[in-house]
C-alpha cells in the first residue's frame, strides 16, 4: 500500500449527499491542498452546507469540457462518485444512462490524457454481480458475471467496469480502485431500500427468504476516503460482514410482511411507484427475490479496515429512523388500505394477463 496523500482531488456527483460527505472529509484533511467538486446540478440543503471548503464547479462530466477542468486544475486524484442508481429528473432512463455511461467515458478520457492523474477511484455496486437462482452462495471479486442483469443500473455498472478495465490497460501508471458497494443503510440513509423497509406493510415474494447484505453509509465514506489517500489498486467488495434474512430484517424493523406470488410483486412495485411510496427498479426486485452476499476479506486485509456488520448497520438504520417497535394503529390503518389497494391491483393485473392470453388463442 502506497500512502501518499493527494494534493488536488476531483470529486464528481457532489450535489448528492454521499459524494458531498466524501468531498467535505477530504477538504478537511490538512495534507490535501484542494478539493474540486463537480456536478451538473447545484447542491442544495445539507449537501450545499457540507461543501463550504470545497471548490465547487458546475460542470457536466458527459461533455468534453471535463478534460480541460482536470488538466487546468492539475488534478492528481479523481473520485468518480456520480453513478446514480435510478432515473433522476425529466430525462428518465436515458438521462441516467447518459450520466452513468457517457459521463464515465468522458471522465476516463480526460484522465487518460492528463499526465498529473495518478489515482482513480470509481463507485460501483455489488449489483454488478446480478441476482438470479444460479448465483453462488458468496460472490468474490473474481466471480464472473453469469448473465447480464435485467435492470438498467446493474447494466450500467457492468458497462462502466468494462471501460475502467480498458483504462487500466492504457494507463498502467495510475492506481485504479473500483469499490463495489452493497446497498447503503444507516441512521441518515435515505434510499429506495430504506424506504422499502419503512413501509407499514413490506411486500415479499412467497417462498423466498433471501440472504441480504448492507453497508453502513459512514463506513462507505471511510473506505472511499482511504481509497483517495492510499493506493489500493483492484476491485473491492464493500459490505458489512454477516447477513440477514429478508424476514429477519422485516421483523427487526417492526414491519408487517406481505408475502405474495412472484408475478404479483411487479404489480405491487408499480402500485408503490405510482403512489410515490417507493420507486422500485428491476435490480432491486431481483435483489429482494434472490438476495446477494459478497466476500469482504480482500477489503479488510488490503484497507486494514472492517466495516460494521450487516446486522449492526441495519440496527443503526432502525434506531435512526425511530423504527423497531410494532406498527402503531395509524400505521395498521395505512397497511390495511395498501393491502386492499394492492389486492385490487394484483387481481386487475392477473385478469389482464389472462385476457391477453385468451386473445392470442
Amino acid at each position: 500500500m502506497h500512502a501518499v496523500a493527494p494534493r488536488v482531488v476531483l470529486v464528481t456527483g457532489v450535489s448528492r449527499y454521499f459524494a458531498a460527505q466524501v468531498a467535505a472529509r477530504l477538504a478537511a484533511d490538512p495534507r490535501i491542498d484542494r478539493v474540486v467538486g463537480v456536478d451538473e446540478t447545484e447542491p442544495t440543503g445539507v449537501a450545499a452546507s457540507l461543501l463550504t471548503a470545497v471548490d465547487y464547479r458546475r460542470a457536466d462530466i458527459s461533455s468534453p469540457g471535463i478534460a480541460r477542468l482536470v488538466t487546468d486544475a492539475a488534478v492528481d486524484t479523481v473520485l468518480h462518485l456520480a453513478v446514480v442508481a435510478g432515473p433522476t429528473g425529466a430525462g428518465g432512463r436515458d438521462a441516467m444512462k447518459e450520466l452513468n455511461v457517457i459521463g464515465t467515458l468522458q471522465l476516463l478520457a480526460a484522465c487518460q490524457h492528463a499526465p498529473t492523474v495518478r489515482r482513480l477511484v470509481v463507485r460501483s455496486s455489488t449489483a454488478a454481480y446480478g441476482a438470479s437462482p444460479r448465483d453462488p452462495a458468496i460472490f468474490t471479486e473474481q466471480t464472473a458475471l453469469r448473465a447480464m442483469p435485467r435492470g438498467g443500473y446493474a447494466k450500467d455498472v457492468v458497462e462502466i467496469e468494462g471501460y475502467v478495465r480498458g483504462f487500466r490497460r492504457r494507463r498502467p501508471d495510475t492506481a485504479v480502485t473500483v469499490l463495489r458497494f452493497a446497498p447503503f443503510v444507516g441512521s441518515r440513509a435515505d434510499t429506495t431500500l430504506t424506504r422499502y423497509f419503512s413501509l407499514p406493510v413490506v411486500p415479499t415474494v412467497l417462498g423466498h427468504d433471501p440472504r441480504i447484505q448492507f453497508v453502513h453509509a459512514d463506513d462507505a465514506v471511510e473506505v472511499t476516503c482511504r481509497a483517495a489517500c492510499e493506493d489500493h489498486p483492484g476491485d473491492f467488495n464493500v459490505a458489512g460482514p454477516g447477513v440477514l434474512l429478508l424476514s429477519q430484517a422485516v421483523r427487526r424493523a417492526g414491519r408487517v410482511p406481505w408475502p405474495m406470488p412472484d408475478p404479483a410483486m411487479t404489480t405491487v412495485a408499480q402500485l408503490a411507484r405510482r403512489s410515490g411510496l417507493v420507486d422500485f427498479s428491476l435490480d432491486q426486485l431481483d435483489f429482494l427475490v434472490h438476495g446477494r452476499v459478497v466476500d469482504v476479506r480482500r477489503l479488510i486485509d488490503d484497507f486494514d479496515y472492517s466495516p460494521r456488520s450487516t446486522p449492526e448497520a441495519f440496527d443503526d438504520f432502525i434506531a435512526g429512523h425511530g423504527m423497531g417497535a410494532p406498527v402503531h394503529a395509524g400505521g395498521l390503518d395505512e397497511a390495511e388500505r395498501l393491502l386492499r389497494a394492492g389486492g385490487r391491483a394484483v387481481l386487475s393485473g392477473l385478469r389482464s394477463m389472462l385476457e391477453a392470453k385468451g386473445n392470442r388463442r
